[in-house]
């Protein structure tokens, strides 16, 4: 009879210790799961910032009336940004097309928007030695439609915020198209005429 007692009680305190050992185990698995969980959050939330630099920059460039004449989506990699530009109900011809130095579009004749985006301070046009501008880009050409549909690379420019030659700087930038096309060397602004369409990047 001892001894039946005695193997129940054997039998009774391997459960229990082999129970005890089971839980211990469970905690360090938990403990990992959630350190797992932790870095995937973290993981996560870099790939969202990441993103969010990368994301498109969208601008509306409206003419003297408060139309809309023209869409650009801005891009940056390795090259630059990018700007692609939609726009209809323009003049047809040679037009030049600015990046500007002020967040400010106020019509009819948008001088808000200040010179050209010029952080190194140089002179305007691709054809000066000392030049170009930051925000100087190449002339666009609208067809006798008023439509154009085409992309200009700024080169000198970052969309990345912080930067000396961001265009998101304290006080803004803007994209401006003139009624006439940029020379590439007059100064200030390669004799492009009348502002006719201007749009605050990043509104």
């Amino acid at each position: 009879m001892k001894r039946s007692l005695l193997l129940v009680f054997s039998v009774l305190l391997i459960m229990v210790l082999a129970a005890c050992g089971g839980n211990e185990e469970e905690k360090p698995n938990k403990d990992n799961n959630q350190e797992n969980e932790e870095s995937s959050e973290t993981m996560a939330d870099q790939n969202k910032s990441d993103s969010t630099d990368k994301e498109d920059v969208l601008v509306s460039l409206k003419n003297k009336d408060g139309d809309v004449v023209a869409t650009a989506t801005l891009t940056e990699d390795e090259e630059g940004v990018h700007v692609a530009l939609e726009g209809e109900k323009l003049p047809a011809g040679t037009h030049g097309f600015h990046i500007h130095e002020k967040g400010a579009c106020e019509a009819p004749d948008f001088k808000s928007a200040g010179g050209h985006f010029n952080p190194t301070d140089a002179k305007h046009g691709f054809d000066v030695p000392e030049g170009p501008h930051a925000g100087d880009m190449k002339n666009i050409e609208v067809g006798e439609d008023g439509t154009v549909q085409t992309e200009r690379l700024a080169d000198m420019v970052t969309l990345k915020k912080g930067e000396a030659n961001s265009l998101f700087k304290e006080g803004g930038t803007a994209l401006v198209i003139h009624s006439g096309a940029d020379d590439y060397k007059s100064q200030p602004s390669g004799d492009a005429g009348e502002r006719i369409a201007c749009g605050v990047i990043g509104e």
